[in-house]
């Protein structure tokens, strides 16, 4: 089934139907899903796809060729071209008086086994572009190099691309889109538990309870989900036993770079460089309280949720779950899963806050969003905020998050409101989040201010659950 991508199916279409060159950088990490777009999009088009190998200059060459040859004349061949620039040559020739599609899935592993590649896809760009139909799409999932050998200043194409994507994992409206048999709460709970990655929503069964899901993945030995992130890793980068010590340092609550440091027993110069790699890559995400830049105060957490329930729930666990005891870890994860779910929650009040914006609904029309965390010099405290973001210097919103089994109270209310008042802005409107509900107290001080939004969980999703507008090709 494929779901979601309409944005980008619907760019894509536009660039197909201007019936001139067209140059399409696609590129994401692993398992987001960029193939299956890739294939959705050709899938009643004139189209030569290619998938690149982790092989030789040859191999790639003789598999290249086997798909034009076939594409042209529909025969299964051993006939190879003497070299990329007679196999392109030919394709460009092709394109001269119709519409056809050149997909190179996997360009990382073509290029590396083949030096010469990007100068000469250069050349002949530069040479048919104005008299070519052809529409190009070089893909990719090393986002290091699709970033410098690619779109990059120095490299050979840069400057002849028409269009780049980078394919992010789905949001949770779109999740919903896919997990429509589950209740709406356990919708939220499988978001957190795999995040939206679409290879790894794949494998949550819809019509199965979060307990069977995740026993069935995450606590079996045998499937797709239990190593993943380990074999994620060693496709990725070249050390991942510092790369895996240093997410599970991230995970198990060593949020600073002085903490990583030590934790891993690495210099703090060593662990920046792997942190950044590992933000480049989705995995990890670094943060500053909102509004300032000082990186001293820089936080890191795991962005990505699989990862982010993996190293919490299943890496301590891999002996016991190795010995066969699902029933024992799902007990142990089961007691813990709300409070994990309070990050998860934040992040999905974020995404309804930015939709609120998008629909013209926000009483403040923010710029960006974020947390902060900082002192209060007033109490000598360190104090939190959830999400806070700024129209002006003037304007901002509030907001607190609360994913648990009882009704948010006025205490919740009063202290958001009390840590407003650590900024200077003179238009503020709050916004409380709840999983189940909100007291009788906190609803009337809410009504008595009018510029409080009070948003149960089930009102969210009733959002988040609009029917999207189906995918129609641009006529």
């Amino acid at each position: 089934m494929f779901i979601g991508r309409n944005k980008e199916l619907d760019a894509l279409n536009r660039l197909y139907q201007s019936d001139k060159f067209e140059f399409v950088v696609i590129y994401g990490r692993r398992r987001v899903g960029k193939t299956a777009l890739i294939n959705h999009f050709i899938d009643d088009k004139t189209a030569i796809y290619f998938m690149g190998v982790e092989s030789n200059e040859k191999q790639n060459l003789e598999n290249f060729s086997k798909s034009i040859i076939e594409f042209s004349s529909g025969i299964q061949t051993e006939t190879s071209f003497a070299s990329y620039q007679a196999a392109l040559e030919y394709v460009f020739k092709l394109a001269e008086n119709e519409r056809v599609i050149l997909t190179i899935d996997e360009y990382p592993y073509v290029a590396r086994a083949s030096k010469s590649l990007a100068s000469t896809l250069q050349m002949l760009i530069d040479k048919y572009k104005d008299r070519s139909k052809l529409m190009l799409i070089l893909c990719g999932s090393s986002m290091s190099y699709m970033e410098d050998q690619v779109l990059a200043y120095k490299a050979p194409l840069y400057g002849r691309r028409t269009a780049q994507m980078k394919i992010m994992p789905f949001d949770f409206e779109e999740c919903c889109t896919y997990l429509s048999g589950l209740s709406d709460e356990d919708k939220a709970y499988i978001y957190g538990i795999v995040g939206g990655t679409p290879q790894y929503l794949l494998q949550m069964d819809d019509k199965l309870s979060v307990e069977e899901n995740i026993k069935n993945t995450y606590l079996n030995p045998m499937s797709f989900l239990y190593e993943e992130p380990l074999n994620l890793l060693k496709q990725e980068v070249r050390e991942p036993a510092i790369y895996n010590a240093i997410i599970t340092a991230v995970a198990t609550g060593h949020s600073r770079m002085s903490e990583i440091s030590t934790k891993v027993g690495e210099s703090t110069t060593v662990c920046s460089g792997y942190l950044k790699n590992l933000i480049d890559l989705g995995i990890i995400k670094k943060e500053t309280p909102y509004g300032e830049k000082s990186s001293r105060k820089s936080i890191y957490s795991i962005e990505d949720n699989m990862f982010y329930f993996w190293y919490r729930f299943v890496l301590d666990n891999a002996s016991v779950i190795a010995r066969g005891a699902v029933n024992l870890v799902y007990r142990r994860i089961e007691a813990q899963l709300n409070d994990y779910m309070g990050k998860v929650f934040e992040e999905i009040c974020t995404q309804y806050l930015w939709k609120l914006l998008l629909k013209g609904k926000m009483p403040i029309e923010f710029v960006s969003l974020g947390r902060w965390w900082g002192n209060d010099p007033r109490k000598k405290i360190q104090a939190e905020i959830d999400i806070m973001g700024e129209q002006d210097s003037n304007s901002a919103v509030f907001a607190e998050c609360k994913w648990r089994n009882e009704n948010v109270d006025l205490d919740v209310l009063e202290t958001l409101v009390d840590r407003s008042g650590l900024f200077h802005y003179t238009t503020i409107h709050y916004f409380l989040f709840s999983k189940t509900g909100f007291t009788k107290g906190c609803m009337e001080q809410a009504e008595k201010m009018r510029n409080v939004t009070l948003v149960s969980y089930e009102d969210m999703i009733s959002l988040f659950s609009t029917s999207p507008v189906p995918y129609q090709p641009i006529m």
